[in-house]
């Protein structure tokens, strides 16, 4: 099947209410995925075997040159690929690209992860996978389950911070999911009031774990103390950086192939002083376009936002349903 040029250059990864790393447009409908809660089947996190193994020996980088060149797409700006040292061996990006259903167990909004029962759920992403294969039969298709660990709130909570942290034995059930269909996980998080500093060290247990990766989302990183949802939050390089530094860290301590770092995107001030984010061969970072909009204003968006600000990779994010509420959005 002719491979389709619809993003201009190194989308990696795509979320539906999910999202896609790596860049082309299957010919089915975008995918907005939300979470569904399945029954509870007790996980030792600390004991079970992982699906995906431990680092390669070996990069291939004749590979993941032709690979990263395919990516790009064509482009004749010299941003893309984004130059930079080579990854640890075992990298995903850019061999492999990412298609993940994303949400919350709790909650039939946020995602397809949480909208479906867990059977009917799994089995509409190995569906998928296959619709992106067959798009584009150059680049094997990975599934991932893409979970919000910690969700904002409306409400301040006991510590003032606006937000939820999900119990572990949440994050659990999607360890369960995912192993069986050998899928990667995300762990998302969404500090409302509170930091990076503070949330990512809490979900360190399972970022040790090689197949699990992490989102981290600046619409809910209120740093100007406002109630998250009341303004679009943001991120700086600087909490970009400290992510992939911890990231680093465990990579190198515990012997894990690169982490990929995936930080959600729809307007320019989501994110500061994107040219001093630090590029490391333990980690890959994902700028993925987030939000909800017609397939015409979100191509729009990702030109004017991601394409021009490059930083390593970029995802694209797909709701099933809020994407087709605008007029003229298609169906």
């Amino acid at each position: 099947m002719k491979r389709s040029t619809w993003l201009p250059a190194a989308t990696a990864l795509t979320f539906i209410s999910a999202f896609v790393f790596n860049g082309c447009k299957p010919g089915t409908r975008g995918v907005a995925a939300e979470v569904q809660a399945a029954p509870f089947t007790k996980h030792d996190t600390d004991t079970a075997q992982p699906p995906v193994a431990p680092a390669a020996a070996v990069l291939d980088t004749a590979l993941y040159d032709a690979k990263l060149k395919y990516m790009a797409n064509g482009d004749t700006s010299g941003r893309w690929p984004v130059k930079t040292d080579y990854p640890l061996p075992g990298a995903v990006l850019p061999f492999k690209r990412v298609l993940a259903f994303y949400g919350n167990l709790y909650s039939t909004k946020m995602g397809i992860l949480g909208e479906l029962p867990e059977k009917d759920m799994l089995a509409k992403l190995q569906e998928e996978v296959k619709n992106w294969h067959a798009a584009d039969t150059s680049m094997e298709v990975v599934p991932a389950l893409h979970y919000i660990a910690v969700t904002a709130q409306g409400s301040a909570g006991a510590d003032g911070k606006y937000r939820l942290r999900m119990p572990h034995k949440e994050i659990d059930k999607i360890l369960v999911m995912a192993e069986k269909i050998n899928a990667l996980v995300f762990i998302d998080i969404q500090v409302g009031l509170s930091n990076l500093q503070a949330e990512v060290p809490q979900l360190e247990k399972y970022l040790k774990m090689p197949h699990v990766h992490l989102g981290i989302d600046p619409e809910f990183s209120m740093k100007t103390g406002k109630k998250p949802g009341s303004v679009i939050g943001s991120f700086d390089a600087a909490d970009i950086n400290y992510t992939t530094e911890y990231l680093a860290k465990l990579v190198k301590e515990n012997n894990l192939p690169p982490k990929m770092l995936v930080v959600h995107r729809f307007t320019r001030p989501m994110v500061t002083n994107y040219k001093n984010i630090k590029l490391r061969p333990e980690t890959q970072i994902i700028m993925d376009m987030d939000g909800w909009g017609a397939q015409a204003r979100k191509i729009s968006t990702y030109r004017s936002f991601l394409y021009p600000e490059p930083v390593q990779y970029t995802g694209f994010k797909l709701f099933y349903k809020n994407d087709f509420r605008e007029k003229g959005a298609g169906s």
